[in-house]
């Protein structure tokens, strides 16, 4: 085992984080000594670290010496004043800012003046933590993610005056823990926390206009793009008590931008008590830890199919085509549709009414398919009505489209349907942390990829499904909202504009 960065750490706080990092840290071969107000928590945590590593040694992870080594290595520290051999000490306590500056306070009197101090803060300033400090340049933030030993990334955080070797120090330590490091400058919520407010934040607003329930949501997203939790559900595993006030907060600290707008229906959710799985009531019930989610609607009995004209202005129109053939539609080429054809438009950011009315199609027989990613690449196709589409339109639409045994979704009109709507709320959001400099592209990627467990980093998302089209989903949808938080980040508008992709840097 290689020295370690930092030979004796100090963990102040034995929950669930502190107890994590502790575990990681012995495993890398610092002493580790493990301090809270409450004495007994850090003998629970001390035993439940150790049959963790017992549990290893039964699965022939590691062998029975590395465990012992590494139990041994795990201390007790009565007080704050047994932390002063620690050349690092990482706190992991409760995120009330002037509990974490009277604590720090402490500390730099009992360590030497060569220990690094850090903060495992997730929404407040390193910087305002640090405020006080005699040796702030010896202060940074480095904030893991719960289950510690399992979210193999973690945030290397400068605060304004923190000397950059203290940083480079952090990211060297991490390695030897097992975890990739990332550097983020103090902004509100670092990397992770920022560029996750896209994900549940819009599906929020579709749920708020009655586009679509919370499981069609969940479905659509998972179906459509590949993430393994729908918004829905992970909000309902990380809870409201926890994700709500990570909303609000750093939506107040940016002075509420409109892009991080929060949403009443957790408010009032979490007043409610119904914030999750732990309570077995959240967006959704749960049985013995069981989401119970209703069946999706039948596929609707049509007995005459028919005719499909497609828009002129249809994205990815001979896809299009070329799936009704597949489908077996009856497909009318005119310059018009006939006075009985289903008529087919594709959006991007633009809803199904406006549309309609732009290009004089009969809205009654008009319904939209959201076509920003190839139909060959999902599993499930989304289909939109507008407010006066007919039920037998609508139905013929289900039908048609549910033929090859795929999926169907039927959404209410929107623009941006679902997925166009949050995947370029996501891309946009990331793209504008870059705008800010928070932090590089390269390290964005490696923390959502890590940290959220998104099918792929925001920003090749949107190299995936073309920063041109992103950049057309967000224009449309700020027309048709008359909204800024769809306004496209300055980093996406350029690079749409010149075909760039959004990993490039500017030399």
């Amino acid at each position: 085992m290689e020295t370690p960065e930092f030979k004796t750490v100090g963990i102040v706080g034995a929950g669930a984080m502190g107890r994590g990092i502790a575990q990681i840290a012995a495993q890398a071969g610092s002493k580790v000594l493990l301090f809270d107000t409450q004495a007994d928590a850090v003998a629970k945590a001390r035993e439940s670290v150790a049959a963790q590593w017992d549990k290893l040694v039964e699965k022939g992870r590691i062998d029975a010496a590395a465990a012992t080594a590494q139990k041994e290595r795990l201390q007790p520290a009565a007080t704050l004043a047994d932390l002063a051999p620690c050349d690092l000490i990482v706190e992991a306590i409760v995120e009330r800012l002037d509990v974490k500056k009277g604590l720090f306070a402490e500390l730099e009197g009992i360590v030497q003046t060569t220990a690094v101090l850090a903060t495992n803060t997730s929404s407040l300033s390193v910087t305002a933590i640090a405020a006080g400090l005699k040796r702030p340049q010896q202060f940074a933030g480095f904030h893991f993610f719960n289950p510690v030993p399992l979210m193999k990334v973690v945030e290397c955080i400068a605060g304004l005056k923190t000397d950059p070797a203290v940083c480079q120090r952090l990211a060297t330590y991490a390695r030897q823990m097992g975890h990739t490091p990332v550097q983020a400058e103090d902004t509100p919520g670092f990397i992770v926390n920022h560029a996750g407010r896209g994900y549940g934040t819009e599906a929020l607003r579709i749920v708020s206009e009655g586009v679509a329930d919370f499981a069609t949501i969940d479905r659509i997203l998972k179906d459509q793009v590949g993430f393994k939790l729908g918004p829905f559900e992970l909000m309902d595993l990380t809870a409201l008590d926890v994700s709500h006030p990570v909303m609000e907060s750093i939506y107040r600290q940016y002075y509420d931008e409109p892009r991080y707008r929060p949403s009443v229906i957790t408010a009032q959710r979490l007043a409610g008590g119904v914030v999750g799985k732990k309570v077995g009531d959240g967006f959704y019930k749960y049985d013995g830890g069981a989401a119970q989610i209703a069946s999706e609607p039948p596929v609707p009995q049509v007995d005459e199919m028919p005719p499909v004209w497609v828009s002129t202005r249809a994205a990815r129109r001979a896809e299009l085509y070329q799936l009704l053939k597949d489908l077996g539609a009856k497909i009318e080429t005119g310059q018009s549709p006939s006075l009985n054809a289903l008529t087919l438009v594709a959006p991007l950011g633009f809803d199904v009414t406006t549309v309609a009315v732009v290009e004089r199609l009969d809205p009654a027989r008009t319904i939209g398919i959201d076509m920003l990613i190839d139909d060959a690449a999902t599993k499930r196709r989304v289909l939109a009505t507008n407010p006066a589409t007919r039920a037998d339109m609508r139905d013929a639409a289900h039908a048609l489209f549910a033929r090859d045994g795929k999926p169907v979704s039927v959404v209410r009109d929107s623009g941006g349907f679902v997925t166009q709507r949050v995947v370029s709320t996501i891309v946009n959001i990331a793209a504008d942390m870059c705008q800010q400099r928070v932090c590089s592209p390269k390290d964005l990627e490696t923390a959502v990829t890590l940290g959220l467990g998104y099918p792929l980093g925001p920003l090749a998302m949107g190299d995936k499904f073309g920063p041109a089209n992103i950049l057309e989903v967000l224009f449309n949808m700020q027309t048709v909202y008359g909204d800024p938080r769809y306004r496209p980040s300055p980093w996406l508008r350029r690079r749409g504009a010149i075909g760039l992709s959004l990993m490039h840097e500017e030399a």
